[in-house]
């Protein structure tokens, strides 16, 4: 047999070698091969450039059915209860639009000027660094997407009792648990199919606007009838307290909520720095409209005495509405190493956020054990408006600090200033005037997240890393999920 040179035998092992490599990665290295293949086709120009086919109707129709929501079916008997009047509910509802006006206006600027993804993160690392933009993404993944997730199926289960439970309080029980079947049935059909997520909302979307052009088509009929005998002496019996205003404005507010958003269709708009403000100034006063006309009608058909007992104020306009809302999911924060990295997984099977989505609902179940609407609303609004404040902050310290950022949309000073100063009382006020236990554990789950930035962050010591790594790597093999690509700076 002949012998084979020793350069020859060391070649034969490098081959070997390599081919053993190969049939080890086996599945992952061909998965790995076609995302490759998909990224390099991605960098045609037909999937790259969005076309700007969306004009100014189209961008005030996007920001209309963004806002509208289950709020307008949950907060009007709340800021009805802490104003305590026809006359100043209908007033709060109107300052809540302006407000929410305002705050897109900025929010407007902000993403013009700063075009990365993640919401307000991005705004709150550039203007105060590292540590608030972190607070900022803890408080969304545990706070607040999980709260307001919570308060929409809540809400839901408090619409569907009242149908079964006329004249009289549905068990809390029954309620909670409903909210809990409908949270885990929303998280699983997301988690099971992005496609079948979207046509569910797409049916709750248009179920949710004709109940609304009814409501408001009733009351106008109803109104050229004559029953306007509500709205004598509206404001008789005002309640004037700084507590119960702040209230009011949590509970109106959260029925805008979504009016942060609206910088997400800048890409898609033609001529956006003309277009978006416009969409805008034009968009959320309509929904504060239709708001002030949906309240109007509540009040022709029911006395204030009868929509604070009414267990859904929409049942007792005679019109059902079922609203379970969708998961707006931020899974930046695992990407980005202030998570577990699992929570930024994509399922291999399915392409969809699942773990990110079992967690969320996680939270929100534990959330709907102890809370109510009401005091799980002014958990929301507290944690939402004190970054909220913080970010527009963020805005008038940039202008002083970023002067060279190119601002193709650029607001007036005063308005920054006018949204900083109310946030500022929306935040302080409840406190001051009515201390309740939902603003203490959201201060106490809002500075926990320091604990997790110093050891898993800042400093990432190696035991913290050493308990994250074996936990996220036995996730990843039981829910057989992978790494997101990373987005394009």
């Amino acid at each position: 047999m002949p012998r084979l040179s020793s350069s020859a035998i060391t070649e034969s092992r490098e081959k070997a070698s390599w081919k053993q490599k190969e049939d080890a990665m086996g599945e992952a290295s061909l998965w790995k091969r076609t995302k490759e293949e998909k990224s390099v086709q991605n960098n045609g120009p037909k999937t790259t450039n969005l076309q700007k086919e969306v004009g100014l109707l189209s961008g005030v129709c996007i920001i209309v059915g963004t806002i509208i929501g289950s709020g307008i079916f949950i907060s009007p008997k709340s800021v009805l209860s802490n104003t305590e009047a026809v006359g100043p509910c209908l007033v709060i509802w109107a300052a809540c639009g302006v407000l929410a006006t305002l705050g897109a206006l900025c929010y407007a600027e902000l993403g013009t000027m700063i075009t990365k993804s993640g919401g307000e993160y991005p705004y709150l690392m550039e203007a105060f660094g590292p540590i608030p933009a972190y607070l900022f993404s803890w408080t969304s993944l545990m706070v607040t997407k999980p709260t307001s997730f919570a308060i929409i199926c809540l809400s839901f289960s408090e619409y569907v009792c009242a149908a079964f439970y006329s004249g009289c309080q549905p068990p809390n029980v029954v309620v909670k648990c409903l909210a809990a079947a409908a949270i885990w049935l929303i998280t699983t059909v997301n988690a099971l199919s992005v496609r079948l997520g979207s046509y569910v909302q797409n049916i709750f979307t248009a179920a949710k606007l004709v109940i609304v052009a009814i409501i408001i088509i009733s009351g106008i009929v109803l109104l050229a009838q004559g029953n306007t005998k509500n709205f004598e002496n509206s404001f008789s019996g005002t309640q004037t307290s700084v507590g119960a205003i702040s209230l009011a404005f949590y509970n109106g507010l959260w029925a805008y909520d979504g009016w942060n958003q609206l910088n997400y269709i800048t890409e898609e708009l033609r001529n956006p720095y003309r277009n978006l403000p416009l969409a805008i100034i034009l968009g959320i006063p309509l929904v504060m409209v239709c708001y002030i006309l949906m309240n109007v009608s509540y009040f022709t058909v029911m006395t204030p005495t009868e929509l604070l007992q009414s267990q859904a104020v929409a049942v007792g306009t005679h019109c059902n509405s079922i609203q379970p809302g969708t998961i707006w999911l931020i899974y930046v924060a695992g990407r980005e190493g202030h998570m577990l990295k699992v929570l930024s997984y994509v399922s291999v099977r399915r392409l969809t956020p699942a773990p990110a989505l079992i967690f969320y609902g996680i939270i929100a179940t534990i959330y709907i054990i102890p809370g109510d609407i009401n005091s799980l609303v002014n958990y929301f609004s507290f944690a939402s408006w004190l970054f909220y404040g913080g970010t527009v902050l963020g805005l008038i310290v940039m202008r002083f600090t970023k002067k060279d950022l190119e601002r193709p949309i650029k607001v007036p000073i005063a308005i920054p200033v006018v949204v900083v100063l109310i946030s500022v009382f929306l935040v302080l006020a409840p406190i001051i005037s009515e201390p309740a236990w939902e603003y203490l554990y959201c201060v106490l789950f809002i500075l926990s997240g320091l604990i997790f930035y110093f050891l898993f962050v800042h400093y990432k010591f190696a035991w913290a890393q050493k308990i994250s790594r074996p936990v996220t790597m036995h996730l990843q093999m039981l829910m057989e999920v992978v790494p997101p690509e990373k987005d394009p700076e």
